[in-house]
């Protein structure tokens, strides 16, 4: 593939890399929510809390090199699915930030300060407060499965085009044929 038709090698990483730390933050996000109180479940938050901030800084660089850096030309579809792609992008960014930040903010709120990889504290993003902090829970639960829901349609929609449409869709991302 010319470099025209394809996103550039640091578009494609941090594609990648975002799409693992979304599914693995969304997995142990599931899975530590059901667990009792234990030393395994905090364990588990600490983890997700590290994963929302490698999250958003991943999201803060790939925004970074997505307005300095013009992406491929989009390939030949019906101009309906154009713009379901570029609606789903926009509010994949969008969601990228207002999970992690909810997250932020609902720790801070309930009084469970994050300190990044148990290395750098990082500023209470809002005051302590319980009836903040369970508003900001319902949203970080409800941004989070949109997020989950949008990775499953974008990852559904390349699936339809590799082997449906067997354009050229999975290989602007590194996969797939030209």
């Amino acid at each position: 593939m010319s470099p025209a038709t394809r996103y550039t090698p640091i578009a494609i990483a941090l594609h990648w890399l975002l799409a693992l730390a979304i599914v693995g933050a969304f997995s142990v996000g599931l899975y530590m929510t059901s667990l009792p109180f234990s030393p395994t479940r905090l364990k588990l938050y600490n983890w997700h809390k590290w994963a929302g901030v490698t999250i958003l800084t991943l999201s803060a660089l790939r925004l970074l090199w997505r307005l300095t850096h013009r992406p491929p030309a989009d390939i030949p579809m019906p101009a309906w699915q154009l713009r379901a792609a570029h609606v789903t992008h926009n509010l994949l960014y969008v969601l990228f930030f207002a999970v992690p930040l909810s997250g932020w903010a609902y720790s801070s709120a309930a009084g469970f300060p994050i300190v990044w990889f148990g290395v750098l504290p990082l500023p209470d993003f809002v005051p302590k407060d319980k009836e903040l902090a369970e508003t900001l829970k319902l949203v970080h639960h409800f941004a989070a499965y949109g997020l989950g829901l949008l990775v499953a349609g974008h990852v559904g929609a390349a699936v339809k085009h590799h082997f449906i449409d067997r354009d050229s869709l999975l290989g602007r991302m590194g996969l797939g044929r030209n």
